[in-house]
């Protein structure tokens, strides 16, 4: 009885023991500042920060902070310049804006190549059909992004791409362990089976008809998630005009808007 009473207070002991030295250490976590003119850049390049008002954009100028403070952001033959790095964090935070607490804590790197990639990662030769990959494997905490599809993501606002946002929204995804098109993590239960019925009808109407939607979105619900997040974070006001079930239920899952 002793020794069990002795092994019970050594775990107890470890455990505030750890849970003292990790908060130290999220106190002394390393700030990232954002750069001098952070708030022309993100006023020039990023339309949803643009379209906040004055308190909220200051929360999303604190939650692109955190993010760079615990990201690496590294180049692979490519200079990763400081609007790089803030509008990698932008297209972290756009989707997760209005979810309290969120930390993406599946990723570690963002690796930044200067443009599209193969899947062995090979940056030269002509069939190099990948902008942008969460990684696998080795990479399982890692996503790469090319450098020419980030800015241009943030430079065509009239579209609905942004192969940044497209990315941080399969990590979202793969967040409750699976990769599946369903992002159960955030997405109330009750309305699980009504997304993944709306998936696969417009995926069939898509791959039938065709659509306005990036067909690539047609190839798997894991890519019609990413594809039409897209879409509703770039162009919301024609997503809601076009397909208002799915601008409807991607308010649900981003907690955006007034959803009754």
């Amino acid at each position: 009885m002793i020794i069990t009473i002795l092994q019970i207070l050594f775990v107890l002991a470890w455990i505030v023991l750890i849970s003292y030295l990790a908060i130290r250490m999220k106190g002394q976590k390393e700030i990232v500042p954002l750069p001098d003119n952070y708030w022309e850049w993100l006023h020039d390049y990023v339309k949803f920060y643009r379209q906040l008002d004055e308190s909220s954009q200051k929360r999303f100028e604190k939650r692109v902070e955190d993010f760079l403070s615990a990201t690496r952001i590294t180049g692979v033959n490519a200079e990763v310049e400081d609007l790089d790095r803030l509008l990698i964090a932008a297209a972290a935070i756009i989707p997760v804006f209005n979810i309290q607490d969120w930390q993406y804590i599946n990723l570690k790197e963002v690796l930044l190549y200067p443009g599209a990639f193969n899947t062995d990662f090979d940056q030269q030769g002509y069939d190099r059909p990948v902008a942008g990959m969460v990684g696998t494997g080795a990479l399982q905490f890692a996503m790469i992004l090319t450098k020419w599809q980030l800015r241009q993501g943030f430079l065509s606002e009239q579209d609905t791409r942004n192969t940044a946002i497209h990315e941080f929204v399969h990590l979202i995804d793969k967040m409750d362990g699976t990769m599946d098109g369903v992002p159960e993590i955030i997405l109330e239960r009750k309305y699980v089976n009504t997304w993944r019925n709306l998936m696969d009808t417009t995926i069939a109407r898509m791959k039938r008809e065709g659509s306005d939607i990036d067909m690539y979105g047609a190839t798997s619900p894991v890519e019609f998630f990413a594809v039409i997040s897209e879409y509703f974070f770039e162009r919301p006001d024609r997503l809601k005009a076009n397909h208002p079930d799915l601008f409807a239920i991607l308010q649900r899952i981003y907690k955006t808007g007034d959803t009754g």
